[in-house]
């Protein structure tokens, strides 16, 4: 529970975890005031052992991803508005007992997204699986200015009032955990690591390590463009449209001296000019998106 009157909730995305939801959730109601668990499309019995657990289950009637799991939590603790709201896995990955020391950084003032750690405390991390975390995190320091984050893909976290009502995660799939560092940066939320021990088991993953790795980093492709456009396709749009309008103009030199029509360096100045000028139309379209949502947020803050 949480100290004095604070009010802590847990919530719990999950999908066909009937073999470990009990143990996850009697263990977690000892540290929470609430658990909430949203039931992703499982055709098991994840949700009715949830239920007769006392959990307050959410249900999606279809499996969407582990983002859109996270993202029902995240309106429905809004609604709640906790002192502290924490997330973790189904799988028996993480520790409920450790949940007090992520909300501890959070109604101590220290933070406002506490991340748990894997390699700041003890794992039987796979290499496989490391090396994955690890370029993930690398690609995510870089690209969210975060130069001590150790664990970007960590599920167990804890978030502040203030950071429940300013995340909401868009991706679907598991760059919804990329998603929320990026809106905490721009929002200017103070994000902490604490350590925290994690158990692997042969059916941890319900994904291939590759295709989810792919999804992570082309989510944080997708994040670093849109965020500023200009620069990631205005630049090289630019740069076509210069590279189209040279190879062009050798083009109209060539057929003025030789009455030779080239057709391969038609189509290379066609392509270039085209993708370019569609680079360019796209960057200055998502700025203007960008422009309003920003002012949007501005006005509802």
């Amino acid at each position: 529970m949480g100290d004095d009157n604070s009010k802590i909730i847990a919530c719990i995305p999950a999908y066909k975890e009937e073999n470990t939801i009990a143990k996850i959730i009697l263990k977690t109601k000892k540290h929470v005031d609430e658990v909430i668990v949203c039931d992703d499309g499982s055709q098991d019995m994840t949700a009715e052992i949830a239920e007769a657990l006392g959990a307050t289950v959410i249900r999606h009637q279809r499996n969407m991803g582990y983002g859109a799991a996270l993202r029902t939590l995240f309106l429905e603790a809004r609604k709640r508005s906790p002192d502290v709201m924490v997330t973790l896995d189904a799988d028996d990955q993480h520790n409920p007992d450790e949940i007090t020391r992520l909300a501890k950084a959070i109604l101590e003032h220290e933070a406002d997204v506490v991340i748990g750690s894997r390699y700041l405390g003890r794992s039987n991390i796979p290499r496989w699986r490391s090396f994955g975390v690890k370029l993930i995190t690398w690609l995510t320091r870089k690209t969210t200015k975060l130069p001590g984050l150790t664990d970007a893909q960590s599920g167990f976290r804890a978030y502040s009032k203030k950071a429940i009502q300013l995340i909401t995660p868009k991706d679907n799939d598991m760059g919804a955990s990329i998603d929320i560092l990026h809106q905490a940066k721009k929002h200017q939320l103070k994000i902490v690591e604490v350590p925290i021990t994690i158990n692997y088991h042969n059916n941890t993953s319900t994904q291939n390590p590759i295709k989810h790795a792919a999804k992570v980093i082309t989510r944080i492709i997708q994040l670093v463009v849109e965020e500023k456009p200009l620069k990631y396709l205005g630049t090289p749009g630019l740069t076509l449209i210069l590279m189209g309008t040279i190879s062009g103009t050798q083009l109209i030199l060539l057929f003025n001296k030789t009455r030779y029509f080239s057709i391969p360096l038609a189509i290379i100045t066609l392509g270039t000019l085209l993708t370019g000028l569609l680079l360019i139309i796209t960057a200055i379209i998502l700025h203007m998106l960008n422009t309003i949502l920003e002012r949007t947020e501005t006005r509802n803050l």
